[in-house]
């Protein structure tokens, strides 16, 4: 495995994720991936070496090891692991293809000032629904796989011994599985694990959801409320025009007459006129 590559492809996924996001990878990397790279796969390697059938019968081991263990805990996990961790893939390759659509919109001389994705790791759009469908498959990854888990390992144990009577089979032989304790101290700790991850999962979409809705709401209500101000102020007076009275045409205002004093200065007597 290339340590370099997986490291970008994290702190790709990291990067692009919320608070809920970053603790399902925690989660994913630690509890999960290095367990099963570390300890299960080592526990699970001998198991059909040392399962163990008091018969000679040539073929009778395979047969019933084949029957109460149709497929491995260890590749069903790395199935598992594959298919939940490949959405959040998805999500960095939309990223990359918007910063290369950006880009190219740049190059092509188009650049007056607008942007086709101001911050193409935002979750707008059709990158909000690719994260939320990505959430919703990791959870249904997990889910369908702790239904197979219990299909195929009742209550998610292995039980000490088994008892075959399948041909080539002589006759009702029993069976010894090789270290079953420490077989369903890690499944119970896997399947612990991939509830974690399914809770987180549909937890971040909730978040997701709600948080969109609410900015909807929000949205609405800004313009709700700056339409009732457009309104209010539609019908109210102009500035200025308050408390006047308009009249007809033919109005003409009152003029004041003054009186001339003797003490007006201009203004003679009949007396001081005449020559």
């Amino acid at each position: 495995m290339n340590w370099g590559v997986f490291e970008g492809l994290l702190s790709g996924v990291n990067k692009y994720s919320t608070a809920f996001g970053r603790i399902w990878l925690s989660v994913v990397f630690i509890f999960r991936l290095l367990v099963y790279v570390v300890a299960a796969e080592r526990v699970w390697s001998d198991d059909h070496k040392d399962f163990d059938c008091n018969t000679r019968q040539p073929g009778c081991t395979n047969v019933c090891y084949d029957h109460f263990f149709p497929v491995s805990h260890i590749r069903l996990w790395a199935l598992q692991l594959i298919l939940v961790t490949c959405p959040s893939l998805l999500v960095i390759m939309h990223v990359a293809y918007r910063e290369a659509k950006e880009q190219r919109h740049r190059a092509a001389g188009r650049d007056d000032g607008r942007c086709i994705y101001p911050n193409p790791g935002k979750k707008r759009g059709g990158l909000w629904w690719t994260y939320l469908l990505s959430l919703i498959f990791k959870a249904g990854v997990d889910v369908v796989f702790l239904y197979i888990f219990y299909r195929f390992y009742r209550n998610y144990t292995l039980p000490r011994l088994v008892k075959c009577e399948l041909p080539p089979c002589p006759n009702t032989v029993d069976c010894f599985i090789s270290r079953p304790t420490e077989k369903n101290i890690f499944t119970l700790f896997m399947v612990v694990t991939a509830c974690i991850c399914v809770m987180l999962s549909l937890v971040e979409a909730a978040y997701l959801i709600g948080k969109r809705c609410r900015e909807c709401l929000l949205a609405g209500s800004g313009e709700s409320h700056q339409h009732s101000q457009d309104c209010a102020l539609s019908h109210t007076e102009p500035v200025g025009m308050a408390g006047q009275v308009f009249h007809g045409v033919d109005y003409k205002p009152p003029t004041a007459s003054i009186c001339p004093t003797a003490s007006s200065p201009g203004t003679l007597s009949e007396e001081e006129a005449l020559p």
